[in-house]
């Protein structure tokens, strides 16, 4: 039988799907000289067009390629923002910087460090992932100045995995967009210029855990199959509602679950973050912590609102339990992390428990305050790590290290003053997004009967508070009493790499985190009419 497929529905993604298979051939065919214009140009365009499928396609509740993928507000909501989230990444990604002499190599040792300073790298990644770490073919790669432009096409499959996966409205569509979204991040995440053997075990880590909780889904898929006879979620519902929930079924959902709440890091599943978190390139970082919450929470409302509907008395307290001990593990140990990126991925680890008590109560009110979070929290994670890769010592390799940002906001206020900003968001504080975020998602939880979890959520919400503060007290109230970098005294040198696109990512993300701070009613009225599931 022919299949039915709506392509005019579909256009986002065969927009994005398109271009990454684009981007392949142009780094097949291409000459090296003209392919980062080309990538740059492809990536940014492929995206613009998606966006603007999606604004065109506002209103439209349908599914199509034979029920497998939904095309509704939720769906359309979060491809939006994933599109949004995509550019601000991207951005960082094509930052170029000055190439450096190798690891080793001294200026007249075969190049003169002038010509070094003239040739400009892809900022932050290594000039060939694949090669030995220290060794001689990376050296000359680095002397070079070999340009990694794969990094596009594999952050566009990224990408549109991202935007399947919460409209994909059948287990199989699910597995493959898991897939598609999960494979090229493993890659991404190696692909570090400089300490290049810990984003090597980052990649390796984030594969074989990734391995196992998709191994994990794929059961569940297989057992949800043998009880309800179907993998589309409209016949899981019927099976439901007709048979209730036997063992296969709540077993089988179980492993559903593993699979989809490793992808948003909640406790126990969250081991991976922050190692991958730490040792991928900063402007992966921002797009994985970004995208993959708000693909993976897409996918956790659709799945538990239309698929196990009449299940919410039996996987309610076990999300209960994942919600509060994420909470709770994640801003207990983020308060002794001294390192930012470490720091941030602990954070992350407790914004995916605030988000947890929304979906925990199983109502409708809950939808549209988690499209809010999801869209408020994408634009300050994303702004955070740009600052974070902004922040450099003399030799251009990013200060982990917060020790070391003692006196950044005397030394670049505004740098610093946008980081606070951020950090703010993320803590809650009034006239930020973050406050209206978490307002949200705590009233849809007191509406949804769990006002334990909220008292728990604001007592976690005020002890992640400190460390955000502990962040930009460091900043702006103390001189640092570590050496120098090179030696001598008055603090570390902070090398502020002045990047036209990471600036601009910068200013727009603060811009947006202040504004849904001062005004969120037009974010909210969308999220509201965009929180109905297709039929």
């Amino acid at each position: 039988m022919t299949p039915s497929l709506a392509y005019a529905s579909l256009t986002p993604l065969l927009v994005v799907f398109g271009a990454a298979i684009v981007g392949v051939l142009v780094e097949a065919f291409l000459p090296a000289r003209f392919r980062y214009r080309t990538q740059m140009a492809l990536f940014l365009g492929g995206l613009a067009v998606a966006l603007v499928a999606v604004v065109a396609l506002a209103g439209t509740r349908m599914t199509t390629a034979e029920g497998s993928v939904a095309v509704d507000g939720p769906a359309l909501f979060l491809q939006g923002v994933t599109a949004l989230v995509a550019i601000g990444a991207g951005l960082l990604i094509g930052e170029r910087a000055p190439a450096r002499v190798g690891v080793g190599v001294r200026a007249g040792a075969g190049v003169a460090e002038g010509d070094a300073a003239a040739r400009r790298v892809l900022a932050g990644f290594a000039p060939q992932a694949a090669v030995a770490p220290g060794g001689d073919a990376e050296r000359d790669a680095e002397r070079s100045g070999v340009m990694q432009t794969e990094v596009f096409p594999l952050t566009l499959f990224a990408t549109g995995g991202l935007m399947l996966f919460p409209a994909a409205s059948d287990l199989i569509t699910l597995f493959i967009a898991l897939e598609v979204l999960s494979l090229p991040l493993y890659v991404l995440c190696g692909t570090a210029r400089r300490r290049r053997l810990l984003s090597q075990e980052a990649a390796v880590k984030y594969f074989l855990l990734g391995a196992f909780s998709s191994a994990f889904f794929a059961y569940g898929v297989a057992l949800v199959y043998g009880y309800a006879g179907t993998v589309d979620f409209d016949g899981i519902a019927h099976a439901v509602r007709t048979e209730g929930g036997g063992p296969l079924a709540l077993i089988g959902v179980a492993m559903l679950s593993v699979g989809l709440l490793f992808k948003v890091g909640a406790v126990p599943f969250h081991t991976w973050t922050p190692d991958v978190y730490q040792g991928a390139p900063t402007s992966i970082t921002a797009f994985m912590a970004a995208g993959t919450k708000i693909a993976a929470f897409g996918a956790i409302l659709r799945f538990f609102h239309t698929a196990v509907p009449g299940l919410e008395a039996d996987w309610g307290p076990v999300l209960w339990v994942v919600s509060a001990l994420t909470m709770v593990v994640g801003t207990v140990v983020g308060v002794v992390q001294n390192d930012v990126k470490r720091l941030l991925a602990y954070s992350s680890v407790a914004h995916a428990g605030f988000l947890l008590t929304a979906v925990t109560v199983g109502e409708p009110a809950g939808v549209p305050a988690v499209l809010f979070y999801l869209a408020a929290y994408a634009a300050s994670t994303v702004g955070v790590f740009a600052v974070a890769g902004l922040v450099r010592d003399a030799e251009g390799a990013e200060i982990g290290d917060l020790r070391d940002w003692s006196g950044l906001g005397r030394r670049q206020p505004l740098i610093a003053g946008a980081f606070a900003v951020f950090l703010l968001a993320l803590a809650g504080i009034p006239l930020t997004s973050g406050f209206i975020a978490k307002f949200a998602v705590f009233s849809a939880a007191v509406t949804g009967g769990a006002p334990s979890l909220v008292v728990l959520g604001v007592l976690t919400s005020a002890i992640a508070a400190s460390f955000y503060v502990r962040v930009i007290v460091v900043m702006f109230f103390h001189d640092s009493d570590r050496p120098a970098a090179g030696g001598g005294t008055g603090g570390p040198v902070v090398a502020f790499a002045r990047r036209p696109l990471t600036l601009g990512v910068i200013a727009v993300a603060a811009v947006v985190t202040l504004a849904l701070g001062v005004m969120p009613q037009p974010l909210l009225d969308l999220a509201g009419s965009a929180a109905a599931f297709a039929p």
